[in-house]
């Protein structure tokens, strides 16, 4: 009797993780296709290797446990740098078949009405997809702008005459999305009416893409630095609410980061806020929001990681980019002021933004807006009639050089003070830093570094209250503005 309990309960337990375990299998052929090509494929927006070809063959298999969006994409001799969107449901089987390397043109066989309506949006658009992948493989970036809107022109007609579906949702999404960035953008008129078309027609279930939708195209005034910041509802991995601004009554600032899981940038800046985070909790919050589905931010390794508040607005972040973000791209960071004022936007990351940052929170800088590039500060002015000299302290990696023109000056009183003088670095040389930033042994945080270095200009007519730091005027030129003089 023990033998036979005990056989009944492994049993249920391997019937426990089959029912666990649902897949969607995908198989492929073309005979153009080279041995080795690497076959990478997800759902959502992370993708692994899943098979190689051979014999112009491969298959695999993905976890799925509903009908989901992916991807697949090949790399390999005569294959496009772009992705295949394939719809999937559980034990279901897709076959993608074609006689040439150009794979996001393939014929897709699937039981999946979704599927049908990509393939119809794939068939329409054809030729234009066609002309966009040599325009990309060519990388002629001045042809790449006017084809896009062709695309998304043919999408709008096309999506005109679809149902309203998962497929046709994501389409509607990713046109709308850049809107953001985009001016004087030819076809708003028929992207609000299709807006319109998709609302009313729309089966139930699809309310919250459908509101994200309409803030990308009817999108609310975006938030300024030095506004005042705007709360929301967003929630952690176990399911409970929070409010963006809330533990702020302690008077710390707030950083908000919002990150994509496939965002490579993103995981290059976690180990810097980790260390900044663990050296500023009582004067800085981080608040961590996803941008991608809640099923790829809870199962994410890198995800479960995150030391500091950890949210997701299950908007794919909407209910903030669409109000703070200038951009729609991640990294992005907003800093907030304990007066709930904001402070700083950046898009992007750069090596030893955050440990400038926490020096300015620590007030180690004296009054100035260097928030276009916190690398590199300015902490402490002299100015007599002799000349001006500015003390800098540059933050990086020691293997990342840096360079400061000799054309640099100081901008008061209407005019342009020359740089005359430098100490610590070589002008318009390679210069790298030399100081460790941190103790760590880790291998990225260990190589964090600074240099301090000093420059003297021509003296002021009039000593200002205030001047701007110009890194000359060439092509990608920054300045450090309102600097106050001691």
């Amino acid at each position: 009797m023990n033998k036979t309990i005990i056989t009944i309960l492994l049993a249920l337990v391997t019937m426990t993780g089959l029912a666990q375990t649902k897949t969607a299998t995908v198989t492929g052929y073309s005979p153009a296709l080279k041995d080795g090509t690497l076959v990478l494929a997800g759902t959502g927006t992370i993708g692994n290797v899943v098979d190689t070809v051979q014999a112009g063959r491969f298959a695999f298999t993905l976890p799925v446990e509903e009908l989901s969006s992916g991807f697949l994409s090949l790399v390999g001799e005569g294959c496009p740098n772009f992705s295949l969107s394939l719809m999937m449901k559980p034990d279901v089987t897709i076959k993608l078949t074609g006689t040439d390397c150009i794979y996001p043109l393939w014929k897709v066989e699937s039981p999946i009405p979704e599927q049908q309506t990509q393939n119809r949006i794939t068939e329409y658009c054809r030729d234009v997809i066609k002309e966009l992948i040599q325009i990309v493989e060519n990388r002629d970036r001045v042809k790449l702008d006017s084809i896009n809107i062709v695309f998304v022109k043919q999408e709008i007609d096309i999506l005109s005459t679809l149902p309203v579906d998962a497929a046709s949702l994501n389409a509607l999404w990713r046109i709308s999305r850049p809107l953001i960035n985009m001016k004087d953008f030819p076809y708003t008129e028929e992207l609000k009416s299709l807006e319109k078309s998709f609302a009313a027609r729309a089966p139930k279930g699809f309310e919250d893409q459908l509101a994200e939708i309409h803030t990308y195209i009817y999108p609310p005034q975006i938030i300024q630095v030095g506004e005042e910041a705007v709360d929301a509802e967003l929630f952690d991995m176990q399911g409970n609410k929070h409010h963006l601004l809330e533990g702020m009554t302690d008077g710390r600032y707030l950083l908000l980061d919002l990150w994509g899981i496939g965002c490579g940038p993103c995981r290059m800046a976690e180990p810097e806020m980790r260390e900044v985070y663990g050296r500023m909790k009582d004067k800085l919050e981080i608040v961590g929001i996803n941008e991608d589905k809640l099923s790829s931010w809870k199962n994410s390794d890198f995800s479960k990681r995150i030391v500091w508040k950890n949210w997701n607005d299950g908007k794919m972040g909407s209910s903030i980019s669409s109000r703070y973000c200038d951009k729609g791209a991640v990294p992005y960071y907003i800093l907030i002021s304990p007066d709930k004022r904001i402070v700083m936007k950046k898009s992007g990351y750069y090596t030893g933004m955050f440990l400038g940052l926490a020096d300015a929170i620590n007030g180690f800088c004296i009054k100035q807006d260097n928030s276009a590039n916190f690398e590199l500060s300015i902490r402490k002015v002299k100015a007599n009639a002799n000349g001006t000299t500015v003390s800098f302290r540059y933050y990086s990696h020691k293997e990342y050089g840096f360079r400061i023109v000799k054309d640099s000056y100081l901008e008061a009183n209407g005019k342009k003070y020359k740089v005359t003088a430098a100490d610590g670095i070589t002008l318009d040389e390679t210069n790298y830093t030399t100081m460790k930033a941190t103790d760590s042994t880790e291998d990225f945080l260990s190589g964090l570094s600074y240099s301090d270095f000093t420059l003297t200009f021509e003296p002021f007519d009039t000593i200002p209250t205030t001047f701007n730091f110009k890194e000359g005027d060439g092509q990608g030129a920054f300045a450090i503005r309102n600097v106050s003089v001691e």
